[in-house]
């Protein structure tokens, strides 16, 4: 496993197409912004093994589809996919 060390707003780069930004440090958490081709799903990794356990996976209905005009815009923040659906934003706060 690589192991890297980034501080707020550092990011890394996989495979040219894919890029992780440190959004937030909060305590013990940290907010990740994920841009990838909407074709790569990104989930973590709770979600990741119910859906290959067959569980449902309800998807996030409040956050608006990646690409729409009104996102595009507004990215001064990176995005944080849904893992629900690889198309979605998500932008819900640190508990």
């Amino acid at each position: 496993m690589l192991v890297l060390s980034r501080k707020k707003d550092e990011s890394i780069v996989i495979n040219n197409d894919i890029t992780i930004v440190v959004v937030e440090i909060r305590g013990d958490k940290v907010r990740l912004g994920v841009e990838a081709p909407k074709e790569v799903p990104v989930h973590r990794r709770e979600v990741f093994e119910a859906i290959a356990r067959g569980d449902d996976v309800l998807p996030d209905t409040d956050s608006p589809p990646l690409g729409q005009p009104e996102v595009a815009e507004s990215l001064s923040e990176p995005p944080c996919r849904s893992e629900s659906s690889s198309n979605d934003l998500r932008s819900d706060p640190l508990s």
